[in-house]
């Protein structure tokens, strides 16, 4: 490394972790534009895994609170711990944990990071349990006069049982009960072990909450009490000199001697975010989703460039199409073929759909909150017949074909056409069945066991062999630069960025990422048939849902 010119100052890095970081997408304005003012997570993360090694750097001081995904919490504690491990000083503050609110384990969780854990007076530590509710809609569908057909595989795809009923199945009730086991056993367990408390105590001081400051301190659930100036005094204290305070997603490594990015091996990281969809990946009124066509090219270009030693594919999706999840499949399968290696990294979900394109690869990696597998499928449509007759509104129709309306809303399935539906998707259970196996290296009747359609947390799936490992992103980014043989500070370089003027521009092939022209858009769908380039089709149903 090469020091910068001059004598540099002392640096005490600052967190805010009252809301979950963000992580927009480069090929995205919009999100950008809204995350703007936000503290954002990989730099996050590369300070807490890198800046331990700065000299300059001299401990981390962080307000922790709010309402966390598990999953991005557990990410974020990794690289605490990382952090800490260097010997310097960490400290956690919050004005509360919980007021008024049971969704905020996640960020005591976080804090027990730390090596301190401060709190302020007027607070409390709301430590209650996992809880999940479920709002079902079929009493609110039947009182409108809309009726769900749907076709579920199995009893454990319980995304329809939303709407197909009024309350949980056995079943439906098992898995949930489950995810709430899992996710509540490693919280206690990080709890004791870094309190130093006994197991059995942290589950007794849970049901006995909540506490106020003074009862948390007392029982060993937080260090001291007192206020955000305080804090800050008692941390520069500890630090030598007066540090200044740096927001820990800007800091930056310092300078190294090497040959430029795009000359060296490096690791090649695709994202997919969102609902998977067909055609090109866009924002909807519903977030982001991740289109195969974009998913897909940015996969071809790993596999075509020879510096591109290791591919990890990060994926944060609940699923979405079957058929936009097998263009993205097959895409990582002929990189595995290649003999290119693939890693993925799990975030807080990557089940059904999200299973499915993770799959092929050589290295799963979950967090151990990650919601995964849910390896089924359901579709079907909704009959609102019912609500049309009671607002006064008649239909009449023509047909040539049979089964020419078998998707209308405005009829429900016959005998027959239904029993051809439930035909296809026996077909695409089965096929999703099969690719599991064969990408796990397993007998199809083992994974038939863990399929159905359940949702298994990371940790529940590393037991039953959908996972690999347990860890985050830095650790699927190691694991790929060994299996692609290359140096531990081998670059990672992340997926093609167009600017958004060059979406319109003629591309030369289908392979060009240029093809990926916003035509969801207002307007830009004549942008799009004026170039040449083929409009989003209209959505169809059935949607054949891997969620």
């Amino acid at each position: 490394m090469v020091d910068f010119p001059g004598r540099r100052p002392n640096l005490l890095l600052e967190l805010d972790l009252t809301e979950p970081l963000v992580a927009p997408e480069a090929d995205d304005p919009i999100a950008r534009l809204r995350a703007r003012g936000r503290r954002l997570l990989r730099p996050t993360l590369r300070a807490l895994h890198d800046a331990a090694e700065d000299r300059h750097v001299v401990g981390l001081i962080a307000k922790v609170g709010g309402v966390w995904p598990w999953g991005t919490m557990q990410e974020l504690r990794l690289g605490v711990r990382e952090f800490a491990a260097s010997g310097k000083p960490t400290l956690a503050w919050a004005e509360t944990f919980g007021e008024g609110s049971a969704h905020d384990m996640a960020g005591y969780v976080l804090a027990t990071a730390f090596g301190e854990v401060w709190l302020q007076p007027g607070g409390g530590v709301g430590l209650l349990g996992v809880g999940i509710e479920t709002t079902f809609l079929r009493g609110a569908l039947d009182r409108l006069g809309v009726e769900p057909q749907v076709e579920q595989r199995h009893e454990y795809k319980n995304a329809a049982d939303v709407v197909m009923r009024t309350e949980y199945t056995p079943a439906h009730r098992e898995a949930l009960e489950r995810l709430a086991e899992s996710v509540f056993t490693d919280a206690v367990q990080i709890i004791g072990d870094a309190r130093g408390l006994d197991h059995d105590r942290v589950r007794e001081l849970i049901n006995t909450g909540p506490r106020t400051a003074a009862e948390a301190r007392d029982v060993g659930l937080v260090d001291r009490l007192g206020f955000r100036d305080q804090v800050y005094a008692e941390m520069r204290a500890r630090t030598d000199g007066e540090p200044e305070l740096l927001f820990a997603d800007r800091w930056r490594p310092r300078r190294k001697i090497a040959p430029p990015p795009h000359r060296r091996g490096h690791v090649a990281l695709v994202d997919v975010r969102g609902a998977i969809v067909s055609g090109r990946t866009r924002r909807s009124p519903l977030g982001r989703q991740a289109g195969s066509d974009s998913v897909s090219a940015q996969l071809r270009a790993a596999h075509d460039n020879d510096k591109a030693q290791a591919v990890v594919l990060r994926i944060e999706s609940p699923g979405g199409s079957a058929v936009a999840s097998e263009v993205i499949w097959r895409e990582v399968f002929r990189l595995r073929e290649s003999g290119k290696p693939v890693v993925v990294s799990m975030g807080d979900v990557a089940a059904s759909g999200g299973y499915y394109i993770a799959c092929p690869a050589d290295v799963i990696v979950a967090l151990p909150a990650t919601l995964t597998g849910s390896i089924g499928v359901f579709a079907g449509k909704f009959v609102v017949n019912g609500l049309l007759e009671r607002t006064g509104l008649s239909t009449d129709t023509v047909q040539q074909g049979a089964r020419a309306l078998m998707y209308s809303f405005r009829q429900g399935f016959s005998e027959d056409e239904r029993a051809r539906f439930a035909v296809t998707i026996d077909a695409i259970y089965d096929d999703f069945v099969g690719k599991v196996a064969a990408g796990r290296n397993r007998p199809v009747q083992e994974i038939e066991a863990v399929a159905r359609g359940r949702v298994w947390t990371g940790r529940d799936a590393l037991e039953s062999g959908l996972v690999d490992e347990l860890g985050g992103l830095r650790d699927a980014v190691r694991t790929a630069r060994k299996r692609g043989n290359l140096p531990e500070d081998a670059p990672v370089l992340g997926a093609i960025r167009i600017p958004p003027l060059a979406r319109l521009s003629r591309p030369k092939n289908s392979d060009d990422p240029r093809t990926w022209v916003r035509a969801d858009w207002p307007g830009l769908s004549d942008v799009a048939a004026a170039l040449g380039l083929p409009a989003d089709a209209a959505l169809r149903m059935p949607h054949i849902a891997l969620r």
